[in-house]
């Protein structure tokens, strides 16, 4: 019997965490509640310890655990990770990373109880913003709970919020697409666009944070979508986020549902996280016809022009699309007689390409093709990349120089 992958998203910040998981033989991704038969996704990102025993508990079973044994469970552990701080337990000393990574490991149990495998082919996790202090953190969070190399991949809730709304059947993206993330008092309002005269088609996300009146909610919330969704044709509408609990949407809501799909949930970035996990273990010829451009997405792709086989064709170092914390680019080439290199800049929607050339200097003059070197490429931020290229030499014919060039490459002016 062929294996099914299974996929696990997880939406989390510095309180909650919400869990979903997938297979391809499901309609869609199943959320994780703690409570049977209900819709309680949030599990709060606390641990507590069993006086006398090595037993932890996460969640509202933490909470219940440190009220009966008289202390305070351990909270607030992603930025106490991220800061490196260490908590003190029953005469221990535990890095907040340890128990961070204990949270993470218990949470993928939860949706291993349920008749899943107890390692997902593959973890997309989602937050709020990312960093790359965050990336490291959670590699090696990875590493300490068993998820092996190149399985994790982190997004942030706006590119979870992308992979969600294209994973619906097509009459809910067909136009713009709205999300709105209220949380208190502050509402995020997300609109996800897409240029169909492009292919693949460039999607984009405009945003903006806007606070409600609390004195009056709903005449407040009508103001704010009457005014996000004016002047465009949006074809649904998504509400998550503690702020919309309770019954107080009326007019606004009577307003959001004319002529649109509207949805209320608090698991659409663990769901669209789970889309994602799908979609990064997609072939190359079942990759859907999106690519995203986010904040933390390339804007351009980096090529180089080459003869492979007596061809002439494009090996493309950085893609447009890829997050900039992860990707790499990397290959060895032979020169042909220039000590020159010449990169290929272009956007993804453009039929041109700006041309950076780049000198190696004080290169070994060599025959033509008898020059190998290894090329590296790999971002420093969406619009900069760090190159890196090494004589290799040829063989046993012309030794390595063992010189290196270090380039740093500026894609602002693309066009």
């Amino acid at each position: 019997m062929e294996k099914t992958s299974y996929y696990l998203g997880i939406d989390l910040d510095n309180d909650n965490a919400v869990i979903s998981y997938f297979q391809l033989n499901m309609k869609e991704p199943e959320t994780v509640s703690t409570v049977a038969g209900s819709e309680v996704y949030q599990i709060p990102l606390i641990l507590a310890k069993k006086h006398g025993i090595g037993q932890w508990f996460i969640g509202e079973e933490a909470k219940r655990l440190a009220l009966l044994q008289g202390e305070e469970a351990v909270s607030g552990l992603l930025q106490a990770a991220l800061a490196g701080k260490e908590f003190f337990i029953e005469g221990e000393t535990y890095k907040a990373q340890e128990l961070l990574a204990l949270y993470i490991k218990k949470l993928v149990y939860l949706a291993g109880k349920l008749g899943n495998p107890v390692i997902p082919d593959f973890l997309v996790i989602t937050l709020e913003q990312l960093s790359r202090e965050v990336t490291e953190l959670f590699l090696q969070v990875a590493e300490r709970i068993g998820i092996p190399e190149g399985k994790l991949t982190l997004i942030d809730r706006r590119e979870s919020f992308y992979y969600f709304a294209f994973s619906q059947q097509k009459e809910l993206w067909l136009h713009d697409v709205c999300l709105f993330d209220n949380r208190g008092d502050e509402v995020w309002c997300r609109r996800l666009e897409r240029d169909q005269r492009t292919m693949p088609q460039l999607v984009t996300i405009s945003e903006e944070q806007r606070n409600i009146d609390r004195a009056n909610k709903d005449a407040s919330f009508l103001k704010i979508v009457s005014e996000v969704t004016g002047g465009h044709i949006v074809s649904a509408v998504y509400l998550t986020g503690d702020g919309f609990d309770g019954e107080w949407m009326k007019e606004s809501l009577s307003f959001l549902c004319k002529g649109r799909r509207v949805f209320m949930g608090k698991n659409l970035y663990s769901k669209g996280a789970c889309y994602a996990a799908a979609g990064k273990c997609m072939t190359e010829e079942n990759s859907w016809q999106f690519v995203y451009m986010g904040d933390n997405e390339m804007k351009v792709n980096v090529s180089l022009k080459v003869q492979s086989q007596g061809k002439t064709e494009f090996f493309t170092l950085i893609s447009a699309g890829d997050n900039w914390y992860e990707t790499v680019g990397e290959c060895e080439v032979l020169l042909d007689g220039s000590n020159e290199i010449d990169f290929w800049l272009q956007l993804p929607n453009s039929k041109e390409a700006k041309i950076e050339k780049l000198t190696l200097a004080d290169l070994p003059e060599r025959p033509p093709r008898t020059t190998r070197l290894r090329i590296k490429a790999q971002p420093v931020s969406d619009m900069e990349v760090k190159i890196r290229i090494k004589d290799l030499g040829f063989g046993e014919i012309f030794k390595s120089s063992d010189k290196t060039w270090e380039y740093m490459m500026s894609l602002e002016n693309v066009q």
